[in-house]
Order: C-alpha cells, then sequence, then structure tokens
C-alpha cells in the first residue's frame, strides 16, 4: 500500500537553502581557482562536516569540539553565502581566500576524524533519593476492647475466700532506675506528644503498652520512654 506524499513547508524550505548555499560554495570555489570536479566537492566537504557536528553535539549535549566544527563549517557556509552576494569581485579573488579555500579540504578532514573516531565518557547515572518515611505525628490508634472471660456457673462453681495479706511495713517511694536504652531527642519529643495527647483523651497519663502500640517501638525501647515521661 502506497503512502501519500504530502508536501512539508519545512522541507521545503530546507531544500531550496540547501541547494542555494550548495550553488554559493561551488562558486566561490570556481572562482578562487578549484575548476571542474573540485569545484563540487567543497558544498559537499562543508556541508557533511556541518552535519557531523551537529550530530555530535546531539549525542554528546555541551561538547566544545562539536560546537568549535560546526561553527567552523557554518562560517565557510554563511562566508561563501556573503562573498557572492555582490560584495566580493569574483573575477579577482583576493589571495588570503584563496589560500582559505586551497586549505578547506586539510582542514575539513581533520574536523571529520576527530568528530568521529575521538571517544568522549559517558556520563554514570547518580544514585536515585530515594525519600524518608514520614512520621505520622498525632496518630491515635482506638483498641477493641477484649470481651470480659465467661464465669462459671454460680452451683458448680468452688467460692474459695484467698487468705488476708499479711501486713507489710510501708516502703519509700522507689526511685525510678534509668533507661536502659538510650532514646533519641526527636525520638522522645514524638513520643512526649503523643503521651500529651492520650492524657488529653483519656485522661490518664500513657503505659508503656499503649505507647509501643501507638508509636510501633519494641518493648524496650517503649519501656524506656515510659519511665522518662512518667
Amino acid at each position: 500500500m502506497f503512502r501519500t506524499l504530502r508536501p512539508d513547508a519545512v522541507l521545503i524550505q530546507a531544500v531550496i537553502a540547501g541547494a542555494l548555499s550548495f550553488a554559493h560554495l561551488h562558486d566561490l570555489a570556481a572562482a578562487a581557482g578549484q575548476d571542474g570536479w573540485k569545484a563540487w566537492a567543497y558544498p559537499v566537504s562543508v556541508d557533511l562536516l556541518l552535519v557531523a557536528a551537529w550530530r555530535r553535539m546531539r549525542t554528546i549535549p555541551g561538547n566544545r569540539d562539536a560546537w568549535l566544527w560546526f561553527a567552523i563549517a557554518l562560517i565557510a557556509s554563511l562566508g561563501a553565502n556573503v562573498a557572492t552576494a555582490g560584495l566580493l569581485d569574483m573575477s579577482d579573488i583576493p589571495d588570503w581566500l584563496r589560500i582559505l579555500v586551497a586549505g578547506w579540504p586539510a582542514l575539513a578532514f581533520l574536523g571529520g576524524t576527530l568528530l568521529a573516531h575521538t571517544s568522549y565518557p559517558t556520563p554514570e547515572p547518580g544514585p536515585v533519593a530515594v525519600p524518608e518515611p514520614e512520621v505520622a505525628v498525632g496518630l491515635v490508634v482506638e483498641r477493641t476492647p477484649e470481651p470480659a472471660p465467661e464465669l462459671p456457673p454460680a452451683e458448680h462453681a468452688a467460692v474459695e475466700i484467698p487468705p488476708e495479706p499479711a501486713p507489710q511495713e510501708e516502703q519509700p517511694d522507689r526511685v525510678p532506675s534509668a533507661p536502659a536504652v538510650a532514646v533519641p531527642p526527636a525520638l522522645l519529643a514524638h513520643a512526649q506528644k503523643i503521651a500529651d495527647a492520650h492524657r488529653a483523651q483519656t485522661g490518664a497519663p500513657i503505659d508503656a503498652e499503649t505507647l509501643r502500640t501507638r508509636h510501633g517501638m519494641p518493648a524496650a525501647l517503649a519501656d524506656s520512654i515510659a519511665l522518662q515521661l512518667a
């Protein structure tokens, strides 16, 4: 199945501009003493160097060598277009311009060789930053109370009266021992916020079990924080 060819304004403009630039380079080379097939080879050399530099710039962004040879080829093309616009006597080409036209093949060969055979290191991708998980502050987890165990029937249950405990001497208040686990200041401050919220809701201080359940921490760490919050 054949595809329908549609005219593209950008493509047509590129063909016209390329043909005019090609003709100007040919006329300048012929006026500088490069007759025959040599005059036709000059436009091809300039355009190939321009395309090679542009492809290298697209492959490796920020490559200074590619930018340098692209600028050289662009100056050669623009110079030929300006020189053939009537500002230069084509029947009497200056000697310096003849020297530039004659030395262009060596310069274009050097630029094409460097662009084609110079290897550039490929940048390695850097490490991907993994965002740290955010700690939900003030999150309250409500636990469903467990049902009370059923008592045996009264007629079958043996009633035992526990003995009265012997009176014990009153002991002085025990001083809470220092926590066995070191608690970071940030974690302690976060636990203080949870304890304050629990006291505001229930009216009682938070215990180690509730703190461990809400904060999601080991039991030893919860006990240590509970001692410091007491």
